[in-house]
């Protein structure tokens, strides 16, 4: 599976952006899918991840309530809506996939098996 993640880019603080990660190789249907994000200088964090059906989410506190995950599994898409975006949220993003093909929705880095290439995003104050 080839991950291909897009939509960075530089918005003002309060600003909304999508990121969109689209597969190659292979349906996506019933991988769970994650986001994760670094910033200059810190470890890679998990920010969003949904189930193998979409029927799951779970975020990290510092997102809750902002980002929004879901996927397009016809499109064989994963998204990632981030509204009321902060300075802090600065990073490269990245998606990723696990192909345990479980209703899990996992939140480790160990727990995915393929990873897109990332896509910039800076919040400007």
């Amino acid at each position: 599976v080839q991950l291909q993640a897009s939509g960075g880019g530089l918005v003002q603080a309060g600003g909304s952006l999508r990121l969109s990660c689209a597969a190659s190789g292979r349906t996506l249907s019933g991988y769970a899918m994650g986001w994760f994000r670094q910033a200059p200088g810190k470890e890679r964090e998990f920010v969003a991840a949904i189930s193998g059906s979409g029927g799951s989410t779970y975020y990290a506190d510092s997102v809750k309530g902002r980002f929004t995950v879901s996927r397009d599994n016809a499109e064989n898409t994963v998204y990632l809506q981030m509204n009321s975006l902060k300075p802090e949220d600065t990073a490269v993003y990245f998606c990723a996939a696990d192909r345990r093909l479980t209703e899990v929705v996992p939140t480790r880095r160990s727990q995915y098996d393929y990873w897109g290439q990332g896509t910039l995003v800076t919040v400007s104050s």
